[in-house]
């Protein structure tokens, strides 16, 4: 009876990895349904978990057997087809650096701080360790803002800054001139992203979007349209600027999804974790249920020369860093693929439901 029961355990182990393994790919919006696209790493790993078990427990002599370690076999390829571009194992969509000249580097770190996170001396302790050339902060209250400046000193010269209370706040520092700083509300009129240009040591001008959509989630918002519209119009930005574009943010997705790679396609960006690694910047609280949440995405004239996640800094998120290149000069070495008729369509498309959303 025991072994019954052990079994029938694990047969409804099998079927719910299943069931979350198609759940995202269901074309709907809503928080329980986009949530499940997040785990995926754990959620590939529980698969295979799932097909060594069933190999030892089961002796396949019932087809219901048979039918369903196929499906989880089939399954673990599916998942493992969408993270692998992920891995060394696939090609670097940002080749790396080919020159070292200090004067076309851009370095960038990003962090989400955690509004209510009161331990701000260890973010300044990295400041000032990394001495990064463009820092962006989301999260970011009165109190955050206050103790960075302190923490900075003269070192950065230009800024822009909306510290605010609702966890959306959003700060950018500069050691390079910024050129017609914005603040943009794309979406509403509580969620702010940065809009700017910046002025590279050899007098290169540099497009930069800060953005930090809010997330699918019941307690904030339990439709993803917000977040995928913001995503969509700073994709249409990023496509139609005549000058080279770095987005940097907390998008508050994962770069596996459909719409971080509608948005990435539509852009025309490429992704500098691509072939190279996870670099889970979230959560920083657990261990075994991370993914990438905070992203930095270029136009082909940059080459990286470092990437990593930082240090803990208290937050639920890691801080995450990158070393650029400018290298213009080696753009047609990786020219990310014309947006389609059909992927600018469906950009559209998630712009109009935010249309629509409003008017109810």
């Amino acid at each position: 009876m025991k072994k019954i029961a052990f079994r029938q355990i694990f047969f409804w182990f099998g079927v719910i990895t299943i069931i979350i393994t198609f759940l995202p790919l269901l074309p709907a919006d809503y928080w329980w349904v986009r949530m499940w696209g997040f785990p995926h790493l754990q959620v590939t790993a529980l698969t295979f978990f799932a097909i060594l078990l069933y190999s030892i427990i089961f002796s396949f002599q019932k087809k219901k057997d048979v039918v369903l370690l196929s499906v989880l076999i089939g399954c673990f390829v599916y998942q493992f087809s969408v993270i692998v571009s992920f891995t060394p194992l696939y090609k670097k969509d940002v080749l790396s650096a080919t020159n070292s000249q200090k004067d076309r580097r851009v370095k960038i770190l990003t962090a989400n701080v955690l509004q209510k996170n009161e331990n701000n001396h260890k973010l300044v302790a990295l400041i000032k360790n990394l001495n990064a050339d463009i820092m962006v902060f989301t999260e970011a209250d009165s109190l955050w803002q206050k103790a960075i400046n302190k923490g900075l000193g003269k070192k950065y010269a230009y800024s822009v800054e909306l510290p605010l209370s609702n966890t959306y706040g959003m700060l950018l520092y500069s050691k390079y001139e910024l050129i017609d700083p914005e603040i943009k509300f794309m979406v509403t009129d509580t969620i702010p992203s940065i809009h700017t240009k910046f002025k590279m040591p050899t007098g290169e001008l540099i497009q930069l979007y800060a953005i930090h959509p809010t997330p699918p989630m019941p307690q904030e918002n339990p439709l993803s349209t917000d977040r995928d519209a913001e995503m969509m119009l700073t994709a249409r930005l990023a496509r139609e600027s005549e000058i080279p574009v770095i987005v940097i943010g907390d998008l508050n997705d994962i770069p596996w999804s459909d719409t971080s790679k509608l948005f990435k396609n539509t852009a025309e960006l490429l992704d500098i974790r691509i072939g190279r690694g996870f670099y889970s910047t979230y959560n920083a609280e657990k261990t075994l249920l991370r993914w990438p949440l905070d992203h930095i995405y270029v136009t082909p004239e940059f080459r990286v020369s470092d990437i990593r996640v930082e240090e803990a800094i208290d937050s639920d998120h890691f801080p995450y860093y990158a070393s650029l290149d400018f290298e213009p000069e080696g753009a047609q070495e990786q020219l990310p693929d014309p947006a389609t008729e059909k992927e600018l369509k469906r950009a559209q498309e998630q712009i109009d439901k935010l249309k629509e959303k409003k008017k109810k």
